[in-house]
């Protein structure tokens, strides 16, 4: 791995959080991502679980993690289960955690090779009533592989058809969802790495270069500062392509007196940054451009002040749709008959802003959390309002990533720059 891993009492304690939420004598098994194949005998770089990651910190592959808590066999409270390597296989694919070392990440004491695996399983099984497995239950997930997950759960429940069982994954997005100030400390990394990789942009992008250019200089600054690269597949849109709003060609030329949208964020020791930034290709906005970006920018800052502990992200979403809808007016985007003749479910301002302004961040970028129920403070979430006008061939969108606090929210991207004149002197200094 590149990062330098958290200490293991940040997953001895997220271990002890899941630990008081299940029922007694419950048994919780979490399993690792499979490798998934591409084509011949290739295959895809490795991605860690999120949920074993969270309790154990362990990076690799063929990897379980059992939970029981109260088991009468206090060894076998917590056991995690390691693919067992060889000299073949360091010789081959390289290092693999030692027992040693898998303590040393994981605080777990009682580490076990997989060929342990169903008889220490089959012992705490039979000395539980409560079976807790794990799937993705993200409300945007659309899972068409059977994961190792799935594959678990059948198995389960062959074997034991008699026991009950629990859904795990509504525990864990609720964990999740409340980021530990470790965590907290991870996610500034990948916003530090990310500003990094804006400011060498900022000198860089001029009329005529492409937008596949310009993620190569993000990538270039992301992985030079121990990241694996890029959170999720960057979005660098130049002119009308930035009104497509997941646009990933980045394949254009960028044009004098273009705007440039860029979507991208570091990824740190799994933990991800989400940053959008609109730049001009030529280094000046123009006055209509600098309108339109005042009025995003205007939207940004008080949609950061609603979002705060006790508001539901439905009802913050309507607060930010109406401050939007002031500014499409006042930029004579809408009428006032818009307004007065829309759609409740669709309104006149989503002519514009057809997306929502907020949403968790944190091992996942799209994170699991509470969605219909308050916000709480030390949840991260995005803030990225935008407005896109294919008419006028130029989409702008502003998103930095924000820790809800009762006192004021913190942001972790204050450092990177934003206000267009900043920008301007930056691109012309």
């Amino acid at each position: 791995m590149k990062y330098i891993p958290l200490p293991k009492e940040l997953y001895v304690k997220n271990r002890s959080k899941l630990a008081d939420k299940l029922s007694p004598k419950s048994v919780a098994i979490l399993n690792s991502n499979d490798i998934m194949p591409t084509n011949a005998d290739g295959t895809m770089k490795f991605r860690q679980n999120n949920d074993i990651f969270y309790l154990s910190g362990i990076d690799q592959e063929e990897t379980i993690l059992l939970l029981a808590p109260d088991c009468p066999v206090e060894d076998y409270r917590e056991v995690l289960f390691l693919r067992e390597t060889n000299e073949h296989i360091a010789v081959w694919e390289g290092h693999k955690y030692t027992k040693e070392e898998a303590f040393e990440a994981s605080g777990i004491k009682n580490i076990q090779w997989l060929s342990s695996f169903d008889q220490i399983f089959n012992t705490v099984t039979a000395l539980c009533e409560n079976i807790y497995l794990n799937t993705n239950e993200h409300l945007r997930a659309g899972v068409v592989v059977q994961t190792r997950d799935a594959r678990f759960i059948d198995r389960c429940k062959a074997q034991f058809p008699l026991h009950e069982f629990n859904r795990l994954a509504p525990l864990m997005h609720e964990l999740r969802a409340v980021k530990e100030p470790e965590e907290i400390a991870q996610l500034q990394k990948a916003c530090d790495i990310t500003e990094l990789g804006f400011r060498r942009v900022l000198g860089f992008v001029k009329p005529g270069v492409t937008e596949y250019e310009i993620e190569a200089e993000y990538l270039h600054e992301f992985v030079r500062n121990r990241s694996k690269g890029f959170a999720y597949e960057p979005i660098i849109a130049s002119g009308s392509s930035a009104c497509v709003l997941h646009y990933l060609e980045n394949n254009k030329a960028c044009n004098d007196g273009e705007l440039l949208l860029m979507d991208v964020g570091a990824e740190y020791g799994n933990y991800n940054a989400d940053m959008t930034r609109t730049i001009p290709v030529n280094g000046r906005f123009t006055d209509r451009q600098k309108a339109v970006y005042k009025a995003v920018l205007k939207v940004k800052d008080e949609a950061n002040k609603i979002l705060s502990p006790g508001i539901s992200i439905q009802e913050y979403h309507k607060e930010v749709g109406l401050i939007m809808q002031g500014e499409l007016l006042a930029l004579g985007l809408i009428s006032q008959h818009d307004v007065d003749k829309e759609d409740p479910k669709w309104p006149a301002y989503k002519k514009y802003f057809m997306h929502g302004t907020s949403h968790h961040i944190g091992l996942d970028v799209h994170d699991v959390g509470t969605m219909h129920e308050p916000i709480s403070e030390n949840m991260v979430f995005t803030v990225e309002p935008g407005i896109y006008i294919p008419d006028e061939g130029f989409g702008i969108r502003l998103e930095n990533d924000v820790v809800v606090k009762s006192g004021g929210n913190e942001d972790l991207m204050k450092n990177i720059p934003i206000h267009p004149d900043e920008i301007e002197d930056l691109m012309n200094g």
